[in-house]
């Protein structure tokens, strides 16, 4: 076995193990957002947080399965919701299964209506003390992985990473 084999299966398994954290993590803040109600769930929603208020957004999750690859206007709506998210420095990932998404986020709202789980946006509560807003009032040690994350991917110009959640 040669040398450049030896750091070829190494980097496979790094970036396994990589992937597979962040999966992980993206679980993790999921939940917990969720939870904070700190999530935008659907594209015509998150685009509408995203002109008002995109200094409040930390995270922006774009999900797609195989049939929705071939919606045009969902891929165009993700083109652009991604130019806005590299503009504005907002952390973005794409997963491949809505299904799992569903199972961790619920497939319906309050009336019964199927969420549009295509756009998901984190953003921040401000909490107040002594009257002055604190930037980091919601600090989540999964949302600070995941942007490490996203950074490592950027630097290897992987601009927009999939994610893949875990079983």
């Amino acid at each position: 076995m040669t040398l450049e084999e030896v750091h070829g299966q190494e980097a496979v398994v790094e970036s396994a193990e990589r992937m597979h954290s962040a999966g992980k993590a993206l679980h993790e803040l999921l939940i917990s957002a969720q939870r904070q109600e700190c999530l935008t769930v659907g594209v015509y929603e998150s685009a509408k947080v995203m002109n008002v208020d995109p200094d409040n957004v930390t995270f922006c999750i774009l999900a797609a399965d195989e049939i929705d690859e071939g919606d045009i206007a969902l891929q165009i709506h993700f083109t652009l919701i991604q130019a806005f998210c590299c503009e504005n420095d907002i952390n973005i990932v794409r997963l491949n299964d809505t299904e799992k998404l569903a199972e961790i986020l619920g497939s319906t709202d309050e009336s019964g209506e199927p969420k549009d789980l295509h756009c998901i946006l984190i953003t921040v509560l401000f909490l107040f003390i002594s009257q002055n807003p604190s930037e980091d009032a919601w600090k989540d040690p999964a949302l600070e992985k995941l942007g490490l994350f996203c950074e490592e991917s950027r630097n290897v110009n992987d601009w927009v990473p999939t994610i893949t959640l875990p079983e």
